[in-house]
């Protein structure tokens, strides 16, 4: 099968804040991700299924030092906005809004 996807993957553990924004209420939650790219993300959740396809959701990551060969030694933070767009027992898939890249912080 050829491989669809236009960014690269990466297979990251990395902590994330996650507001999901419904018609009737917010709901916020800590989780990780099992993998990320610069069009989306996948997370581990079993509340995914609380959530009808197309639930926007505004996305908050945090890239410890070291966790991709790519980011060593930079504390890093990624914002975005995205809908998800499948799920199943493992978590949800987030697709984002658009291209996001991972900004560059001054390490603590």
């Amino acid at each position: 099968m050829k491989e669809r996807r236009q960014f690269k993957r990466f297979t990251a553990t990395l902590p994330t804040r996650v507001e999901a924004v419904m018609s009737d209420e917010t709901r916020v939650f800590d989780l990780e991700t099992k993998d990320i790219s610069a069009a989306g993300a996948f997370l581990l959740t079993k509340e995914s299924a609380f959530f009808p396809d197309g639930t926007r959701f505004i996305i908050g990551l945090t890239v410890p030092e070291n966790s991709l060969k790519e980011l060593t030694d930079l504390k890093s933070f990624l914002e975005c906005e995205g809908n998800m767009v499948r799920s199943n027992s493992e978590g949800m898939a987030i697709q984002f809004d658009r291209e996001c890249y991972i900004m560059g912080l001054r390490g603590s």
